[in-house]
């Protein structure tokens, strides 16, 4: 494969205090969009609220931390995709839950209907 020599952009091409251009407000319109899709705990962690982008300097520091962001989703997703799944014991509790069954059954048998107390069956007092 040829290499491709790409030359050094000027020095006066980024100036942190000049107000964005369309392309750069376009590209972080898409990086909100990005920034919408990506989990809660990610999201947080970006504390650059997107009406507050004005200049060039601030468009950097919001699309660093938004790539860092999705970068960081990534990765955790990843590392969860590759972990070893647990597998499960085979468990045989056939006896154990029939005799929770049985145990059920007579304690449902030994409980008695209790009867609503009557009212009026107190002492009565007597009037003078």
């Amino acid at each position: 494969m040829a290499l491709i020599h790409v030359p050094k952009p000027p020095k006066n091409a980024y100036d942190p205090d000049r107000p964005m251009g369309s392309l750069l407000k376009s590209q972080v319109e898409h990086m909100r969009e990005a920034e919408s899709k990506l989990p809660l705990r990610y999201r947080q962690e970006i504390e650059t609220y997107i009406k507050a982008v004005r200049t060039e300097g601030e468009a950097a520091r919001y699309v660093h931390a938004v790539t860092r962001a999705i970068h960081l989703a990534h990765e955790d997703a990843e590392r969860e995709r590759l972990a070893p799944k647990p597998i499960a014991k085979p468990v045989i509790e056939i006896a154990a839950v029939a005799d929770e069954a049985a145990e059920r059954k007579q304690n449902r048998a030994r409980k008695r209907p209790t009867s609503k107390a009557k009212k009026g069956t107190g002492a009565k007092r007597r009037k003078k």
